[in-house]
């Protein structure tokens, strides 16, 4: 009697059955699962998609042209290699309309992650590689606890950083240079009463 064959594991089905808590992506064969993100995050990245959303995905005030999308679950390889950015960004030559289900199979030409404690060095060393290897124009790098934004152009297979902006900077920066994004509408604000010690605490 033959022995059937081991079914190979659905890393893909696991990560459908994680806690809604969860945002689960498939990089480099491992599923990853990060908690949803705080709120100076989740500030950040609202922020920055409504600054967007109107000049770029409507045409209001910008030239139109795009699609500005929060939390995508974008299949570089379909449910293999599975990232989540923070916001993706397409243009509509390339993708004319989004896909009706939740997957989409087209690689951004724009990705922002909205760096926290727990996602920074993933973003960093792992998805910055892959985002680089499939073709991602422009990447922008947001810590809403440093105030600070990195901006990044691929060139060659390769990212070259354009420019860094902090704390209250006005920004222009490829692709999104038609319009003018000010930083601190991105930042939560400072607790009342904060001083000095508290950004000498260690624990920060």
């Amino acid at each position: 009697m033959a022995i059937p064959a081991e079914k190979p594991f659905d890393l893909y089905a696991e990560l459908e059955a994680l806690p809604e808590n969860q945002v689960g992506e498939i990089i480099n064969g491992r599923l990853i699962a990060s908690p949803r993100p705080a709120m100076p995050h989740a500030i950040a990245s609202s922020g920055l998609g409504s600054d967007l959303l109107g000049p770029y995905q409507r045409g209001r005030g910008g030239p139109g042209g795009w699609w500005i999308i929060d939390e995508p679950e974008v299949h570089f390889i379909r449910d293999t290699e599975v990232a989540v950015p923070d916001i993706g960004g397409w243009r509509r030559g390339r993708m004319p309309i989004p896909p009706q289900g939740h997957r989409i199979e087209v690689a951004p030409d724009w990705i922002c992650e909205i760096l926290s404690p727990s996602t920074g060095k993933l973003d960093r060393t792992e998805k910055m590689p892959l985002y680089a290897h499939y073709g991602v124009s422009w990447l922008w790098l947001a810590d809403p606890l440093l105030k600070t934004l990195e901006t990044y152009e691929l060139r060659e297979g390769r990212w070259v950083n354009l420019a860094n902006y902090k704390d209250a900077d006005r920004v222009s920066a490829p692709p999104f240079d038609a319009i003018e994004i000010r930083l601190d509408d991105l930042w939560l604000p400072d607790p009342e009463g904060d001083n000095e010690s508290n950004h000498t605490d260690p624990q920060e």
